[in-house]
């Protein structure tokens, strides 16, 4: 199998994860703005990929299952980081109940695609506009918040914690949307799952 430039580019964006922990953890002032620069270069790239890939023609199928996982892992990752290095409190609460939708939702999500690209149906749960609108306000709420994350009194930490408690609302609301589109599938009286059992059989 050859790897082509946007799957490198993605395995570029996983390896940037150890690295991204490191910087975040480093005993030196601007370690907060570091971490956030790793954060923001594997955002790029994961733009970046994408449009190669459409531009280029330079579709696979690693890439298309690499990608998603590495844009999951480094929004987890990252969270995990942000929750862990809150001193607590109702905004640690609040952080916490936030990451855990947040994560609970892409581990569901998924889930419920591959169940779904089993059964031929994928398409029914496809990425619409409300999930891409989710994904840009935890991206711009993570980076802030990565940032301020031992500043919390700025209110620009507010800003990032009011984004990522958005994104959450969204993250909800875009799960509930993929489970209306799937429920025909789930509840087992769609022609997708008649069809799927007759072959099976």
């Amino acid at each position: 199998m050859r790897i082509n430039l946007p799957t490198w580019l993605t395995l570029f964006r996983v390896l940037l994860l150890p690295v991204m922990v490191v910087v975040f953890y480093l005993p030196f002032r601007w370690s907060n703005l570091g971490a956030a620069a790793v954060f923001v270069i594997a955002g790029f790239t994961d733009w970046l990929d994408g449009y190669l890939a459409r531009r280029m023609n330079l579709t696979s199928a690693f890439g298309a299952f690499l990608d998603p996982v590495a844009d999951k892992l480094m929004v987890a990752v990252t969270l995990f980081l942000l929750v862990q290095s809150h001193p607590g409190g109702w905004q640690g609460v609040l952080l916490a109940v936030t990451a855990s939708v947040i994560v609970g939702r892409e581990i569901s999500v998924s889930a419920l695609r591959e169940w779904m690209a089993q059964i031929g149906a994928r398409s029914k749960v496809k990425v619409a506009f409300l999930g891409k609108l989710k994904t840009l306000a935890q991206m711009v709420a993570l980076v802030v918040l990565l940032v301020q994350h031992d500043t919390e009194s700025l209110a620009s930490y507010n800003i990032g914690e009011a984004l990522l408690v958005l994104a959450g609302i969204l993250t909800i609301w875009s799960g509930l949307d993929y489970l209306r589109a799937a429920w025909p599938s789930l509840r087992g009286d769609s022609e997708d799952v008649k069809k799927s059992e007759k072959k099976s059989a």
